[in-house]
């Protein structure tokens, strides 16, 4: 159960990571004065790894709970 919690651990701080990324990502978009469409298009990109990162670090979550239950 350890390499489950560990594992978890892991894919948990892989996914805030991404999240990171898209917080920095938007500020930078929201900081060069884009407007209108062009706001839009780069955040519409952003969208896909923000849910993505999000739903990595749930599954690491879920990972150490889950070892931690068992263990």
């Amino acid at each position: 159960m350890t390499a489950l919690i560990w594992g978890g651990a892991a894919l948990t701080i892989l996914g805030l990571t991404g999240l990171v990324i898209c917080i920095v990502v938007a500020a930078r978009a929201r900081a060069s004065g884009l407007e209108g469409a062009a706001m839009e298009a780069r955040l519409r990109k952003l969208v896909a790894l923000n849910l993505g990162a999000l739903a990595i670090s749930a599954l690491g979550l879920m990972s150490v709970v889950l070892g931690v239950l068992l263990g």
